[in-house]
């Protein structure tokens, strides 16, 4: 009897195993920060409870396809600002000057980024309703769009209000396809990202056409692509699930902030973001100064985004070979030296072979860019709030970059100025993204 009796609680077996089961209790209270550490160390993690990423299979690829819809509609008609900015110039905003009007679309731009380092935290911790809600405020900014006809009309519809619901769809989607894939995220995201671009040349060719071609106006043109947008919406809603539950940490996550990696990416993307939209914004201007047909002149936005659907696609792939931030630096190499050679381009097929390389590279830096911030944490809970943080501080470069841009032209008279600026900052973007490789255990020269 006295050998099947259980062991006093205080002997040295029992005692040892329960100090390293439980953690010690500090003698003063924890920081912010080191709630976030030691949430993160005891916590369990989501993997050992709800298994590995399936990276495939109809619910993943389905999730995916939610996502390529988001795109398709958001940065389709983002990608196609150009042909608004040459319209609203000859009509409703002649009186304004270009970089005036690049305010609208690159408010837009920066607003969906800006306040995507809020819907990020907001996804993580609540779910998908976030992107329910903004796939409502989308459709609705379209048709408010369709209305404008005074500039300050422009900004809070097409500025304002299309950036927010923007935000709050956009970010929580590359985060609920990153809970679906691990090893094949960047391939994933790719393919996701790439749905921008074929809205990037159904967008710009209808809305070229309508605009110039046809009786229809200005109002009924973007009432068509409201049509068009809202049952990419409803099925958006209906098809984009989370895999893991809502994470219970704080709402940002300020670590993010003493990791030199993450620091780096930022950096890296904010003078990339700053230089990468010129050709969206200006290349339609610039071809018709070259006395290209303004018909044609919106087509060449189309035939951007036609080559970025390569341009985000295979760099995905590779970029799970041969590394993620890889093929983000050598993407925003790249870039910058297309962008320098803008006024290279001065003949019809000059502007098409050039359209055709800005779209392979800048393609590149749209995927690689939310892939390469998910190398900064190892919990797919925490991705949306790691790119959300990223790309919020990003927003500012493209806040400013367009009207910049726009300034450059207006006081030197040409497009020289602006893309020598633009593409020397995505040349520096690229050199930062490339030394933040030595942060990570495989070094400089690693496939990371």
């Amino acid at each position: 009897m006295t050998d099947s009796s259980p062991p006093p609680a205080s002997t040295p077996d029992t005692s040892s195993r329960s100090s390293s089961e439980k953690p010690p209790i500090p003698d003063q209270p924890l920081s912010s920060r080191d709630l976030e550490k030691t949430s993160e160390t005891t916590s369990p993690n989501p993997t050992d409870l709800y298994g590995p990423a399936p990276d495939g299979g109809t619910r993943a690829w389905f999730v995916a396809l939610g996502a390529a819809c988001i795109f398709f509609s958001c940065l389709g008609v983002v990608n196609s600002f150009g042909v608004f900015l040459q319209y609203y110039g000859n009509h409703q905003l002649s009186s304004y000057t270009p970089d005036q009007i690049a305010w609208i679309g690159s408010l837009t731009a920066c607003i969906q980024f800006l306040f995507g380092g809020i819907s990020g935290p907001v996804f993580d911790r609540y779910g998908t309703w976030v992107i329910r809600l903004g796939a409502i405020l989308y459709v609705l900014a379209i048709m408010m769009t369709s209305l404008c006809q005074e500039y300050y009309q422009f900004m809070l519809a097409q500025g304002v209000l299309t950036g927010l619901a923007s935000a709050m769809i956009q970010v929580p989607a590359f985060a609920v396809v990153s809970q679906y894939f691990d090893k094949k995220r960047a391939a994933a995201l790719g393919l996701v990202v790439s749905g921008s671009s074929i809205g990037g040349i159904v967008f710009p060719i209808a809305l070229g056409k309508m605009l110039n071609d046809t009786t229809l106006g200005f109002g009924w043109s973007v009432r068509i692509m409201g049509f068009i947008v809202a049952p990419m919406m409803g099925f958006c809603c209906f098809s984009l699930k989370a895999r893991l539950p809502p994470r219970q940490t704080q709402f940002f996550l300020w670590s993010a902030f003493t990791e030199l990696r993450f620091l780096g990416l930022v950096v890296a993307g904010f003078f990339v973001l700053l230089g990468m939209f010129t050709p969206l914004f200006f290349l339609p201007s610039y071809a018709v100064s070259k006395g290209m047909d303004k018909i044609l002149a919106s087509y060449l936005l189309a035939i951007v985004n036609g080559a970025s659907t390569f341009g985000r696609i295979l760099p995905g792939i590779l970029a799970d070979k041969y590394g993620k931030l890889n093929i983000y630096g050598f993407g925003s190499l790249a870039t910058g030296i297309v962008v320098v050679c803008l006024t290279k381009a001065t003949t019809t097929a000059g502007l098409v072979v050039y359209s055709v390389f800005i779209g392979l590279t800048s393609g590149t830096i749209v995927s690689a860019n939310s892939a390469a911030f998910s190398t900064c944490t190892t919990n797919p809970q925490n991705i949306g709030t790691y790119i959300g943080m990223g790309l919020a501080i990003g927003s500012i470069a493209i806040l400013v970059g367009p009207p910049v841009n726009g300034v450059l032209m207006d006081k030197y008279g040409g497009y020289l100025e602006a893309s020598l600026f633009s593409g020397i900052m995505c040349l520096a973007g690229g050199v930062v993204i490339l030394a933040t490789k030595l942060t990570t255990p495989e070094g400089l020269w690693g496939n990371v």
